[in-house]
């Protein structure tokens, strides 16, 4: 029988890769030559015994001549630092490698290189690599890598024409984080040039290099591209299609990405978190609730588990499509809750009025110990301003000093918008005046659309012309103008305005509305004629019409701009988008069931009253969703107050 010393089982039990229940702890190492050890890998970056050791006792071992340094030794260490993210006995080992004779081997400085940015710490890795006598690939690619993988594209995009000029040519793991790096960008200028170099070298058809490509195009708003880059490969992973789906969902192309989840389940691809992250954005952007839940029981069915960022995409699906109950039990259902999924909670309180119910929800975030950040105040405030909670949100907004949060421009958008619900437009307007940030068109813009709610003529122009001289080419404020002008009877002034939008080149985004019946998304426009159903649906509303002017239903003709007599303008009203959505609605779907209605800009006046009519009519609930909120409207009334 062989007895080996404690000293040379140890170094042989080093080189494995796995790490044995250790025989004897290492506190029971001695100077004897019978003593024998396995290290434990916990144990790897134990701290010195003594003030006067290096740092790390493994790295006191080696200096007092009771283990030979190696670079295996040093790998491990290093390895065991970047899995950590301990930074501090990274350098311990940075050093100590410095002093040894490995001090100029391009291995050691290249994982060390590696730890830094993985670890994050770009400075560090910055100042190894400029001190690297030799750099090969690795060490280039390393760097960029790090950056690329840690916001810094501008560094990462820098460094690949320096490469080039050593000689060196890019393999596929340099390409992809060039790649990324350049889907930062808004613009797809670097990621083009990328693309060319890479079809030069021959690596576009790598699937890795290719999938790199298509999401860069994705990222960058350009999908004709993506497509043609994602047909062109000859072989698609996960990655190729999640990358592609993630772009049209990003796009707000909600269908398009659900066409793609259906071809990516029928080529007997597995779904990732990713996948199922970005399908339930779309429907969340779409309001497809129907084709949401479809997505949900499949992800459930296939063993999918609920978490963080997962769990908060289709939190948010729910909430965005008039859903909160179902949104609060999804949260409840998350293995991990983090202040994403309690900002989530709170945006769907927000946009669906629950003002109250908000503030609880942001009480008890505190008190379990979640620090609330910049967008947890954003949708309080908000939820306090579509509540109409004045003093409650006057005081969350002093609040956020307690947490060293400094207002965004977002943040006083919100806080004058909550000023105007209450009607105190002097006072909103002196919050602007006395802001210590310049303030924007949106925050002009929301003092105009208090101005419209009160029928404040004048100062509403002035918020109007202040807007004007910041953005321009927004129609939103335009036509807030114009109906603050209709509305007061000066059709004059109002038809300069839509003159002025002519002359300047603004158009006025198209209204549309629609609804998801049977998996299928049904889309109106005012006076639509396009739908295979279009007389029963005009025919539904002459009929629910006639029943809610009955009860009191008074067609609101100011929202008509146009020199016409008062039946022809109420003949205007009579087909908007969201009413002829509505009349289809109540053709399909069975009586008592909730009615949800999307719309792509605010909700006009007229329809807001009509569809509260039509809610007590018919006995049903009609859940609106437009730019601005949620509308719930129950017998005859609507959650928000009829402000928004």
């Amino acid at each position: 029988m062989i007895k080996y010393s404690w000293r040379r089982r140890l170094n042989v039990l080093l080189h494995r890769p796995q790490f044995c229940t250790s025989v004897l702890p290492l506190d029971d190492f001695s100077d004897t030559q019978d003593s024998s050890c396995i290290i434990q890998h916990k144990d790897l970056l134990r701290k010195s015994r003594h003030p006067s050791g290096t740092g790390l006792y493994i790295l006191d071992l080696v200096d007092g001549g009771s283990l030979e340094p190696s670079r295996t030794l040093y790998n491990l260490l290093l390895k065991r630092c970047t899995h950590l993210n301990r930074l501090k006995e990274g350098r311990i080992v940075q050093a100590h490698i410095t002093n040894s004779h490995f001090g100029d081997d391009l291995v050691m400085h290249n994982t060390i290189l590696n730890m830094y940015a993985k670890c994050g710490s770009l400075d560090d890795a910055r100042r190894v690599f400029d001190e690297m006598p030799v750099k090969d690939m690795v060490t280039w690619t390393t760097l960029i890598t790090g950056y690329s993988q840690h916001d810094r594209p501008v560094d990462a995009l820098r460094l690949f024409p320096l490469m080039l000029r050593q000689c060196l040519e890019p393999n596929q793991f340099t390409l992809s984080s060039l790649l990324k790096a350049s889907a930062s960008s808004t613009s797809d200028l670097h990621g083009r040039q990328l693309h060319a170099f890479c079809f030069k070298c021959g690596h576009d058809s790598n699937v890795y290099v290719g999938s790199s490509l298509l999401d860069m195009y994705a990222r960058c708003g350009s999908m004709d591209e993506a497509q043609l880059i994602f047909h062109s490969l000859d072989s698609k992973n996960e990655v190729s299609w999640n990358a592609l789906i993630a772009g049209h969902a990003r796009k707000g192309e909600g269908e398009h990405a659900l066409r793609l989840f259906w071809k990516m389940l029928r080529e007997d691809l597995e779904p990732t978190h990713f996948t199922y992250s970005s399908i339930f954005g779309a429907c969340a952007t779409t309001g497809s609730l129907e084709q949401g839940k479809w997505v949900h029981a499949h992800m459930i069915k296939s063993g999918g588990e609920l978490v963080a960022f997962v769990g908060n995409t289709l939190l948010d699906m729910y909430a965005k499509s008039g859903c909160i109950e179902d949104a609060k039990k999804v949260f409840d259902r998350l293995e991990k809750r983090d202040v994403v999924s309690w900002n989530s909670m709170l945006t769907g309180y927000a946009q669906h009025g629950l003002g109250k119910e908000a503030v609880q929800w942001f009480e008890g975030m505190l008190r379990i110990g979640i620090a609330p950040n910049d967008i947890t105040f954003l949708c309080l405030l908000t939820a306090c301003s579509h509540a109409g909670m004045l003093d409650e949100g006057k005081y969350y907004f002093e609040l956020m000093k307690k947490y060293r949060i400094e207002p965004q421009i977002s943040h006083y958008v919100t806080i004058v918008d909550l000023l105007g619900r209450a009607g105190l437009l002097e006072e909103a307007e002196m919050f602007i005046i006395e802001m210590p940030i310049e303030p924007t068109a949106a925050v002009w813009g929301a003092l105009l659309g208090a101005c419209r709610m009160h029928k404040n003529m004048d100062l509403g122009a002035y918020a109007a012309e202040r807007v004007f001289e910041l953005d321009p080419h927004d129609s939103g404020p335009h036509v807030l103008l114009a109906n603050i002008y209709a509305s007061a009877g000066r059709l004059g002034d109002a038809a300069k305005v839509r003159k002025m939008m002519k002359e300047s080149g603004v158009k006025k985004e198209p209204a549309c509305s629609w609804v998801e019946i049977e998996n299928a998304v049904h889309t109106f426009v005012a006076n639509d004629d396009a739908h295979p159903r279009r007389e029963e649906i005009r025919k539904m509303w002459e009929e629910i019409n006639g029943k809610i002017k009955d009860i009191g239903y008074v067609p609101d003709s100011s929202h008509v701009l146009s020199y016409v007599d008062q039946q022809e303008r109420e003949v205007k009203l009579k087909y908007h988008s969201e009413k002829l959505a509505l009349a289809f609605a109540l053709l399909s779907t069975p009586p008592g069931s909730t009615i949800r209605i999307m719309k792509n800009i605010r909700v006009c006046g007229d329809c807001h009253s009509a569809i509260k009519f039509v809610s007590k009519v018919v006995g049903r609930e009609i859940i609106v969703r437009d730019t601005n909120r949620f509308h719930h409207f129950r017998d005859g009334r609507c959650s928000c107050g009829d402000y928004w």
